[in-house]
């Protein structure tokens, strides 16, 4: 949330000191890394955040139909899908609860791979079948996630999350009135200038900081459980405290039903125990692995204080276990609400109109900051901001030891580039301002 330019402001040195100096040139540092990432962090969390209303527009040929006289079975609609493509295992089987909405089975094909097929509940005729991860918003949602380039692009996004804490945490401070700078110009959108103008960007890239601290930080914080290594320290502090979520799709302690043999009850019937459980729609019901598992079938419902699960004994139609969202940990149930949060549907539009502006403030606080960057800086350098060559105090040192310890991929990160720095770029004078003489 300052302009990442090679030199500090006049107002800035008066009143700042060394450490104001020390700062900004973390702040500037951490933004090379971390604004083009978020950028496109911006952009495909935007998109994904309407994710509905996207494949409604884009798959309304296969996700609706027209309301027939009679609905076939869904053992026949699964069989339709099997006779058209083959099934080397059949995952689940997805209803919106509508009558004018199709079927979706979740299957793997005979060459394994994992997909969906659209079905017709009246006729059962085949709307479409596509691979799950050819499903645009699953490019779109991988793409934010990992680049598209599984565990190792994952690191890199996670490493980005880490450090723009840190780009926020030094924008802040540099953003923070002090001296000349009053909070009636801190919170004043920028002035006259136009596009042709590096204050006007500067002014801009300061404002839309501010905002964006107050609307991406949570959307970042709550988007790292899902991360590899935090999220997995997460997850094991959880598992060792016993706070984990408690889902009966991934349990061990799952019951099986009460006879080994038998036969099976229909998959309409266990979407009525559903219904008659208080269970909202949409249902997504998962089969029985063997003879003797059970039916798993859980309300798909937005909501999560409405995403129910029962296990279903498949002979008898009995409920043998039931989880409810209120079952969880309370530390379960605040990640599970964070990673709502993070999608926009916590609480309706206004989560959902909250996380657009942060994405285009995201978007707007990457463009002004690189913009500013590339009018300020001296032509061949990357214009890094002057900073003091004195020893750290042992406030900021415990600081820097605590982010590090919070975020470990970014301690990792910061041992390597000080490694570096010692090894290669001191020498080759990069990541430097440059020195002018007296």
């Amino acid at each position: 949330m300052t302009d990442v330019s090679a030199s500090a402001p006049a107002a800035s040195q008066q009143t700042g000191g060394a450490f104001y100096k020390l700062v900004w040139k973390w702040h500037f540092l951490a933004s090379l890394y971390v604004l083009p990432f978020m950028a496109m962090l911006a952009i495909t969390g935007g998109i994904y955040l309407y994710k509905p209303q996207i494949e409604e527009w884009l798959y309304a040929d296969r996700l609706n139909v027209a309301v027939g006289e009679g609905r076939t079975s869904y053992e026949a609609q699964v069989a339709a899908v099997e006779d058209r493509v083959g099934l080397s295992r059949l995952r689940g089987v997805q209803i919106d609860g509508a009558d004018d909405r199709a079927t979706v089975i979740e299957f793997n094909d005979l060459d394994g791979t994992r997909s969906y097929a659209w079905v017709d509940p009246y006729t059962s005729n085949i709307l479409a079948v596509q691979a799950r991860d050819d499903m645009a918003m699953r490019v779109v949602r991988k793409f934010h996630g990992e680049l598209l380039l599984g565990d190792v692009g994952t690191k890199f996004v996670e490493l980005a999350a880490h450090w723009a804490i840190v780009m926020f945490i030094t924008g802040v401070f540099l953003w923070w009135p002090r001296g000349n700078r009053t909070w009636s110009k801190a919170l004043s959108p920028p002035g006259a200038g136009g596009l042709k103008s590096r204050r006007w960007w500067r002014d801009t890239h300061l404002f839309t900081g501010f905002l964006a601290a107050l609307l991406v930080v949570p959307i970042i914080v709550s988007g790292l459980p899902w991360t590899d290594v935090w999220g997995g320290g997460l997850s094991a502090v959880q598992d060792r405290t016993g706070t984990n979520s408690r889902s009966l799709r991934f349990s061990g302690d799952v019951p099986n039903s009460t006879a080994s043999e038998g036969t099976r009850i229909l998959y309409e019937e266990v979407f009525a125990i559903a219904e008659s459980q208080g269970l909202v729609a949409p249902y997504e019901l998962r089969p029985p692995r063997n003879a003797q598992a059970a039916f798993w079938v859980r309300s798909a419902s937005a909501d999560r204080f409405e995403q129910s699960e029962l296990i279903v004994d498949q002979y008898t139609g009995e409920v043998l276990k039931r989880h409810d969202f209120a079952d969880n940990h309370p530390v379960a149930r605040t990640v599970s609400l964070g990673i709502s949060f993070h999608q926009g549907e916590l609480y309706g539009w206004l989560n959902l109109a909250q996380n657009t502006l942060a994405a285009v403030l995201a978007m707007v606080l990457s463009i002004s900051g690189f913009v500013a960057w590339w009018m300020r800086r001296p032509a061949g350098s990357l214009g890094v901001p002057d900073a003091p060559d004195r020893a750290l105090g042992w406030g900021l040192v415990l600081l820097i030891i605590g982010l590090a310890i919070l975020f470990p991929l970014m301690g990792v990160s910061l041992v390597v580039a000080v490694f570096l720095d010692w090894l290669i770029f001191r020498h080759l004078g990069w990541f430097r301002a440059r020195r002018t003489a007296a």
